[in-house]
């Protein structure tokens, strides 16, 4: 250590002035000079090349991804134009199925469908099940007519249709019309089967709810107490009387019950007209009450107590079932769905009866 220390130009020799030591300085600096300036020119170079480096990761990072964008775009392309093509293929070949008579060689049973609620924009409105009557009833080797039933009700206006047909078809006299109940043949289905020959139920089956309702709120005290104007503009006194922001007056809820009492008293004429004398002499008959199938055979509601296939066997010695039900468009009830959801969440109005024939 002693050594090292001796030697130690920093600490041996003689002393200098500041302004000696600046000039010892510049003299080092002047004889290191071409091997400084060409380390830092290295030094540059190297960065200059680390940058190009890092830009070319860059590019090339951007194009790895341009070309995935485009790849995926390219695919959805794909498989939009493959839907459409689907949607278009599988709507001509419903179209095609539903121009052709579906008809067997051997006898059978042709079945009608009336599943859901009875509605002009449901799978159960009026059209498409007076188009199933009718193939069923002019096919040859349809034995007899069956209206499979499973719904609460709906339209008024729908079921009447579909019951009109019924009872013309029935006055032809060419084939039985049965209506089959399955868990729910209540208010307007019930009003549609009563037009058949013969109605049979399971023993848990629900059947009747002959009634009509109409149901709403009364909001006025609410839009009071949040502070909001309700701006409606009508002409005529009485247009807007079911505003749920408005009261009703004493004479408004008599002619809306006597709008209701109407539409009741068709109900139960129609009903009358398609049960004849089967129907017994009890008034709670048509109050909106429900029976099971089981209560409802002494009431004349229903015939007698079977399934779909107990009158397939019965019926057929070989029970052979044919559905008469034109199928459904998948693109045309997709659009109905969305423009009645759309139509919903933009407030708009519908195109139904607010008076319903429904089992609530």
């Amino acid at each position: 250590m002693s050594d090292d220390k001796s030697q130690d130009p920093w600490t041996q020799g003689p002393e200098l002035s500041r302004e000696e030591a600046q000039h010892a300085r510049r003299q080092d600096a002047k004889s290191a000079g071409p091997e400084g300036d060409e380390g830092a020119e290295t030094l540059r170079e190297r960065q200059r090349l680390a940058q190009l480096e890092m830009m070319d990761r860059w590019i090339g990072g951007v194009l790895t991804e341009q070309r995935r964008s485009r790849r995926w775009k390219l695919f959805f392309r794909f498989l939009f134009a493959a839907l459409i093509l689907t949607m278009i293929a599988t709507t001509f070949y419903s179209l095609f199925r539903a121009s052709q008579p579906s008809e067997m060689a051997a006898q059978h049973l042709g079945v009608v469908e009336v599943q859901g609620v009875i509605d002009s924009q449901s799978p159960a409105n009026a059209e498409r099940i007076i188009d199933g009557l009718r193939r069923a009833w002019e096919a040859p080797n349809a034995t007899a007519v069956i209206l499979h039933i499973n719904s609460p009700g709906g339209s008024p206006v729908q079921s009447q249709r579909i019951y009109e047909e019924i009872m013309r078809l029935r006055d032809q006299g060419d084939k039985p019309i049965i209506a089959v109940i399955e868990d729910i043949g209540a208010s307007g289905a019930y009003y549609i089967a009563s037009a058949a020959d013969e109605i049979v139920a399971a023993p848990a089956s629900l059947v009747g709810s002959i009634g009509v309702i109409f149901a709403g709120f009364g909001l006025e005290e609410a839009i009071d107490r949040l502070g909001v104007e309700r701006r409606v503009f009508t002409a005529g006194d009485n247009k807007a009387f079911l505003d749920p922001f408005k009261g009703i007056s004493a004479s408004q809820r008599a002619f809306w019950q006597d709008v209701l009492d109407t539409t009741h008293r068709q109900f139960i004429d129609d009903v009358k007209a398609g049960r004849g004398g089967r129907l017994a002499d009890d008034p709670e008959l048509f109050s909106g009450l429900v029976w099971t199938g089981e209560q409802a055979v002494p009431l004349g509601l229903v015939d007698r107590l079977d399934t779909l296939d107990g009158v397939a066997r019965a019926r057929l010695d070989a029970p052979r079932l044919e559905d008469y039900t034109p199928s459904l468009d998948p693109f045309d009830r997709l659009t109905r769905r969305f423009g009645r959801v759309a139509a919903e969440w933009m407030g708009l109005p519908q195109a139904q009866s607010p008076l319903r024939y429904q089992a609530y």
